[in-house]
């Protein structure tokens, strides 16, 4: 039988939370070790090209596990961001414009960045891999979504990490 079939619903959520913190490890020690292989623009050109494919196919799941419509604009954008596997790890939240045709999503604490940090590493510069990840997983979502970067690391304000825009074109 499947141990996760009889756990209490508090188990399961420290499973799933195991299971993101896993997730985000495997990715952080695969990049470590290409940037030691290859060096950090090597290993950057790699994460990009991974992402891009993660983000695709991370969207169209959550999209069908949780009814979000394709095409369905900033509002689906919303829902699908709530459920990415950083939503579990990290602490995020979306700010909507007051006329409601733009989206912040603003990443408020991030365990990549703390971890480099924690091992005295620098921040790691995320932007080139998060405009192909961002804009992949919005795409996905609704190919009329623009994607923007407002900030990442390491050009970020004091104590802030990453914050992306999202409009629809037109």
């Amino acid at each position: 039988m499947n141990p996760y079939e009889t756990m209490s619903r508090e188990d399961l959520l420290r499973a799933l939370e195991m299971f993101a913190k896993n997730w985000l490890a495997h990715d952080g020690c695969w990049f470590l070790a290409a940037e030691g292989r290859d060096g950090m623009e090597a290993a950057i050109e790699l994460d990009a090209l991974a992402w891009k494919r993660f983000a695709q196919a991370e969207a169209k799941r959550i999209m069908e596990a949780f009814d979000v419509p394709a095409g369905g604009g900033l509002e689906a954008l919303r829902k699908a961001l709530d459920h990415r596997m950083y939503a579990f790890i990290n602490e995020q939240h979306a700010e909507w414009s007051e006329d409601r045709d733009e989206l912040t999503f603003v990443m408020d604490r991030c365990r990549v960045q703390e971890t480099r940090r924690r091992k005295g590493l620098p921040d790691f510069p995320c932007r080139p891999v998060g405009e192909v990840e961002f804009n992949a997983f919005a795409h996905t979502v609704d190919p009329r979504i623009e994607v923007n970067c407002r900030h990442c690391p390491p050009d970020t304000p004091e104590g802030a990490t990453c914050a992306w825009r999202f409009r629809l074109k037109g």
